[in-house]
């Protein structure tokens, strides 16, 4: 086992602790807090997600929102389907008739949760099969991504009659799940989230520990030695693009559940450019750092806009700024240095000379008279 896996293992053992103890117990009978460290843990997935392609593969994905938004949709329209008699109502509003046949299949909720899974995953593989082919790397897959997610939200958008347009999806009718009517200020609802970002965090680990994820650190630092090693590098990365956007979308579902509709908000550029800072500010060498600093930002973000409703935004923003300037590779940055220098502090204590006999202290001399 190498020494980050087992700063990994540590990390994720007093993650889970924290999320599956602590924070119940502090807000066991306070719903509205619940359900607000519920929507912490759903962002935490996305920024784990877009830090197993950036921070494993250095393939910085600005359009990481769109396929967020593609899950939170796929739930949305499972949820608007029960919530309505037949035809729902924005449909009506919009001269719409009947149900688009995009929409009957959601009817089902297994077809809903497998939808809000492999429809990220696969709209990811399309633009990484378009990118990486190619050989596009560094700022042009960006550039690219970016492109790909203000067209994706200007569609979402104008299709009013079968996305509710600018207005979204409102008015959804609670998850029935195996029975049970899932209530979003509950207890029950805060582990379930949990235990999805825990599962998702394992995948994560998994994944960058493993030699496919040994082969994307190759690929990072030099994507044309890779290949020269018989490597089929357009696939690793294509790969990863398609486990980050199904991982995005799962968080898409669990946010829509959480804030109980869905919103072309979801898929903005400023979205998008949020959870870049979120993984910037834990650092995006490690998957649970990632996910540690989605929750901190956004903690953080709803503590300040309560204290100071004018210039939150403006205290935010030099918060980050520092942690750029300062803190380069984030948290995580910070916490290995300082674990390496009470390594190396303790090594050099071990390797120093041993302090020297005092004068008068000399050893006996050997034989006798």
């Amino acid at each position: 086992m190498t020494r980050k896996l087992s700063y990994d293992l540590l990390a994720y053992a007093a993650f889970a602790a924290v999320i599956f103890w602590l924070v119940p117990t502090l807000y066991a009978y306070d719903g509205f807090e619940l359900n607000t460290f519920a929507r912490y843990l759903s962002l935490a997935i996305v920024a784990m997600a877009l830090a197993l392609s950036w921070g494993t593969a250095g393939l910085l994905n600005l359009g990481q929102a769109a396929t967020f938004g593609i899950g939170s949709y796929a739930m949305a329209m499972h949820l608007k389907l029960r919530a309505s008699d037949g035809l729902p109502d924005f449909m009506g509003w919009n001269n719409v008739d009947t149900l688009p046949w995009l929409w009957v299949p959601f009817e089902s909720l297994t077809f809903t949760l497998l939808a809000g899974l492999l429809l990220p995953a696969a709209v990811g593989g399309i633009i990484a099969i378009f990118m990486f082919r190619a050989r596009i790397a560094g700022v042009f897959v960006a550039v690219i991504t970016l492109a790909f997610l203000v067209a994706f939200q200007l569609l979402v958008i104008e299709q009013q009659g079968l996305t509710g347009g600018q207005n979204g999806l409102t008015g959804l009718a609670p998850l029935n799940l195996f029975g049970w009517s899932v209530d979003t200020y509950s207890v029950g609802f805060y582990y379930l989230v949990a235990a999805c970002l825990m599962a998702a965090l394992t995948i994560g680990i998994y994944v960058s520990h493993s030699k496919f994820g040994l082969i994307l650190r190759a690929i990072r630092e030099d994507a044309e030695r890779t290949r020269f090693f018989g490597y089929n590098v357009s696939s690793f990365e294509t790969m990863v693009f398609c486990i980050s956007a199904a991982l995005a979308g799962w968080a898409g579902m669990l946010y829509t559940l959480v804030l109980e509709f869905a919103s072309p908000t979801y898929m903005s550029v400023s979205f998008s450019l949020a959870i870049v800072i979120w993984v910037a500010v834990g650092g995006r060498e490690s998957v649970i750092a990632a996910a540690i600093g989605a929750i901190i930002v956004n903690a953080l973000e709803g503590r300040l806009s309560d204290v100071f409703v004018e210039g939150w935004n403006l205290m935010l923003g030099v918060t980050f700024v520092l942690v750029v300037i300062f803190m380069p590779r984030g948290l995580f940055g910070l916490v290995t240095y300082l674990a390496g220098a009470g390594s190396r502090l303790r090594q050099s204590r071990q390797d120093s000379p041993k302090t020297s006999a005092p004068i008068g202290s000399a050893p006996h001399a050997q034989g006798g008279r």
